[in-house]
């Protein structure tokens, strides 16, 4: 779901599809020596992705849905380095995109290429459609970024699939596997706002395109984006043989649903694919911010911005790219990556914060409940020598120090600005209890800060 308050996007076309079950697997980019040494896998313990070299890999996501059609190849290259210079290191980006994702009916590019080269038949694929899609993932690839290739998503394509039916829908997915099996910086998600993924017929057309790409391309991360208000890939147990990372899709406060997915058995990793986005549904930083720190600390490997602008590339996006919501998203992403943020295992017992942890979500109303929900999450590394703690409001704390190993050096942490204030009476000992009271409000009136606990 984009924004339209709430009120989603129905699929409004049938349109020109097409595809060959012959494909062209043109070489990928980005692997080799090169870090992050794509392509990404699952880790050893199941809890993360890590490159080829095993080093853990967190997900710091954007979402420009209409990258292949609506933007030149230039804006591509522009919008790659903007993207890069800010750390992000995947793209949601759709393979085919229509009007549900802010395209054309004909589902073609800027400059009138079309993905088949005959309306509403898979089997029909346009190379100079595809081959400008192969250009800008090695393009992504030139900057350490891997794309969320959506291949088919169900906004728009649905439809589509419908009247081609569950053998052309295979055949797709065979042709793009064999297409992009050795393209190194990519992982694949079905879906996208699949309201009806419970009806049988649907799911399996959607389910037969991931199974053919499967068939052709073994080596890559798959993964499916469910229904909105709040969803995740494995609620849908007929997928389970083929995701391999759970997407995690909600407008509600993100630790709910990303701690219901990290206890999940067998041990699949989640990423936060979906929540509000910047300049929708009147979300604010704030509130950005609170869906970003909750999923970390609530054990999510990977967290998707977006923005109103730049998922459909709409007029102005260009002098969107540089938000405060946007640097604040890069502060995040040093206190995670800078810290052992791979070993972190939620405080779900609140054995670690003992008192003032608020109120752990139960319902209410899409986004505006976000902004109104107190709850702290908080998790800590197995040896005791970190702790983090997320504090939505102004409030004190308890804390047993006890969890912790060593003496402790206390700090809090200004999301909205990526500094240290320094804590009076640090280091602790690590024993008993200790309170700790967030300093005040930010510039922008919010009042959260994350408390950063490190013993020596």
């Amino acid at each position: 779901m984009k924004e339209i308050g709430f009120i989603k996007r129905l699929s409004i076309f049938a349109l020109s599809l097409a595809f060959l079950p012959v494909a062209c697997g043109i070489g990928g980019g980005g692997g080799g020596t090169t870090v992050p040494a794509f392509p990404l896998k699952v880790s050893s313990n199941g809890r993360y992705l890590v490159n080829q070299n095993n080093e853990p890999f967190l997900m710091i996501g954007d979402a420009p849905q209409s990258l292949m059609v609506n933007a030149t190849l230039g804006d591509v290259d522009f919008y790659l380095a903007n993207r890069a210079s800010h750390g992000f290191n995947v793209l949601w980006v759709n393979l085919l995109c229509a009007e549900y994702t802010g395209g054309r009916s004909d589902a073609g590019t800027l400059d009138g290429l079309k993905p088949f080269t005959a309306a509403g038949d898979l089997s029909t694929p346009n190379e100079a459609y595809f081959a400008r899609c192969d250009r800008i993932i090695r393009s992504a690839a030139g900057h350490d970024i891997t794309i969320i290739l959506d291949p088919a998503e169900t906004g728009s394509f649905l439809t589509v699939m419908r009247a081609n039916g569950v053998d052309k829908c295979k055949a797709y997915g065979r042709y793009l596997g064999s297409r992009y099996r050795d393209f190194d910086n990519i992982l694949w998600m079905s879906g996208n706002d699949f309201q009806s993924w419970r009806i049988e017929s649907d799911n399996a057309l959607v389910k037969a395109v991931a199974d053919g790409i499967k068939e052709t391309d073994p080596r890559h991360i798959h993964t499916l984006g469910l229904d909105y208000f709040v969803s995740s890939s494995l609620d849908n147990a007929l997928w389970s043989d083929l995701v391999t990372l759970n997407a995690a899709y909600t407008y509600y406060p993100a630790y709910a649903e990303v701690i219901k997915d990290y206890n999940r058995t067998p041990v699949v990793p989640v990423f936060l694919i979906e929540t509000d986005y910047e300049f929708e549904n009147g979300a604010d930083d704030e509130r950005l911010r609170r869906q970003e720190y909750w999923s970390f600390l609530a054990g999510a490997c990977g967290h998707v911005y977006g923005s109103g602008y730049i998922w459909s590339l709409s007029s102005g996006w260009k002098d969107k790219l540089d938000t405060a919501a946007v640097t604040q998203f890069g502060y995040c992403r040093d206190l995670f990556e800078s810290r052992p943020w791979h070993s972190l295992v939620p405080d779900q017992a609140h054995v670690l914060v003992t008192a003032g942890y608020g109120t752990f979500w139960s319902g209410g109303e899409p986004s505006s409940g976000i902004s109104q929900n107190d709850y702290v999450t908080a998790a800590s590394t197995p040896d005791g020598k970190l702790a983090l703690v997320y504090i939505p409001t102004v409030r004190t704390v308890t804390v047993d120090l006890a969890r912790l190993s060593g003496s402790i050096t206390a700090r809090w942490y200004d999301p909205t600005s990526g500094t240290y204030q320094p804590i009076a009476g640090s280091p602790f000992p690590n024993t008993g209890s200790q309170n700790f009271t967030t300093p005040g409000v930010h510039a922008d009136g919010a009042g959260d800060w994350v408390l950063v606990l490190e013993a020596q």
